[in-house]
């Protein structure tokens, strides 16, 4: 009788294979369906800074570096090119108006000057010969005149015996109209005598005016020669300092070249170089302030130029009262900008963070501190101590404001 064998209980070896890559796929699942599959960084907490969130009052304002400059700087141009013959005043000398700054010579000038005064003479003889001319010509009329009133009384005279003895037939008809025509004739060319006068002494008065016009118009035209060689020394339009001078003895020098500038130091203004990011917000008028030895000085816009350089624009500012003691040209002063009125709003300490960042994210610290997770945010206005946070993060939470540099492309950070 045959005997039946009990199967043997168990895993048996030939099933191991399937089993392992069972619980393989088991735990990829499980890896799948519950692991944190974002990249981690781990990092020396000792070596970040971490800012607390706060809502807190902004104050919105911007710190700009400025240079203290003259109120006003005077180009400085001769009016009258020529050589520079003496040089009598130096850069950075204080100068009243009027002072002589250089001495310049023009052979040009001189030679202008003396065809003119030349020209100026030979006017004046004609103008003097033509007046003795003038007066022959006027005494030659009115002795022509006189003999024409004279031949008319003679004529009147004969006229009236050839009338009479007409009258009473003691003479021929024909003697008494020869004397009468006679007569008339005489008082039309005395007539004729008279408008001729008239019209010479209007002709006479016309030609003297323009005569007398133009030789005056030639001593004006002197007076502003002889002035061109008044400006051939360069003086000082205002009171101020000679800022610059930049002319050698020997150089030759045209009309209205820029050799120097004059500044006026009756004020001061304060130039700033200001980011592009501002452009739109800064205007005339903005307070402003800088402190200097414990005390505050107060200041607003005056211009704003809108062309832009290397990323920055120009920005003058004036003194709103009291200035400096001690001020000069050239000082730097580091000035609070005011671009609104304080207002409160969710903040954050400035940090290296942005320029990795741009503002759009950020490292959260989580409650126990132990890690920090990446979290989008939106920055709005900015000063030299905070962000504003439009968006992103609550009051009383953590973040890393450092450089990312070194983990910016993870999105968490085991600090230890």
């Amino acid at each position: 009788m045959d005997i039946q064998l009990e199967k043997k209980k168990g895993i048996k070896k030939k099933h191991l294979p399937y089993l392992a890559g069972g619980t393989l796929f088991a735990v990829l699942a499980g890896w799948l369906i519950f692991g944190n599959h974002r990249s981690t960084f781990t990092v020396d907490a000792r070596t970040l800074s971490i800012g607390n969130v706060t809502n807190e009052m902004f104050n919105d304002f911007v710190r700009v570096t400025g240079q203290v400059q003259p109120i006003t700087t005077i180009q400085l141009s001769p009016l009258e090119g020529g050589i520079v013959e003496e040089r009598l005043v130096e850069e950075g000398t204080q100068v009243k108006k009027g002072d002589v700054i250089l001495r310049l010579s023009n052979s040009t000038l001189d030679l202008s000057i003396l065809n003119s005064e030349a020209e100026l003479a030979e006017k004046q003889n004609f103008l003097r010969n033509t007046q003795v001319t003038m007066e022959q010509d006027k005494l030659s009329n009115r002795t022509e005149k006189l003999q024409l009133d004279l031949d008319v009384k003679r004529k009147l005279r004969a006229f009236r015996q050839q009338e009479e003895l007409y009258n009473e037939k003691l003479n021929a008809k024909e003697d008494y109209l020869q004397a009468k025509e006679d007569y008339e004739l005489a008082l039309e060319k005395r007539e004729l005598m008279i408008e001729r006068l008239r019209q010479d002494s209007i002709y006479r008065s016309v030609q003297m005016d323009q005569m007398g016009e133009s030789l005056d118009n030639m001593r004006r035209n002197m007076v502003m020669i002889r002035q061109r060689v008044e400006n051939l020394q360069v003086k000082s339009p205002v009171d101020g300092e000679l800022g610059l001078l930049d002319v050698v003895l020997g150089q030759n020098i045209t009309m209205g070249q820029k050799i120097g500038q004059i500044n006026d130091l009756s004020d001061y203004k304060i130039e700033a170089q200001i980011d592009e990011l501002y452009i739109d917000r800064i205007k005339a008028g903005l307070p402003a302030a800088f402190e200097r030895q414990s005390v505050q000085y107060h200041l607003k816009v005056r211009k704003v130029y809108p062309e832009v350089r290397e990323g920055k624009f120009k920005t003058d500012f004036v003194f709103e009262g009291d200035r400096p003691d001690n001020i000069r040209t050239g000082q730097t002063y580091y000035i609070n900008l005011e671009l609104g009125q304080p207002t409160e709003a969710v903040l954050i300490p400035r940090g290296t963070f942005f320029q990795t960042t741009g503002g759009n994210w950020i490292f959260v610290l989580d409650p126990d501190g132990k890690k920090a997770y990446r979290r989008a945010i939106k920055i709005g206005r900015q000063n030299p101590q905070y962000y504003e946070v439009l968006d992103g993060l609550e009051p009383g939470e953590k973040v890393v404001v450092s450089s990312y540099e070194a983990f910016k492309e993870n999105e968490v950070l085991v600090l230890e």
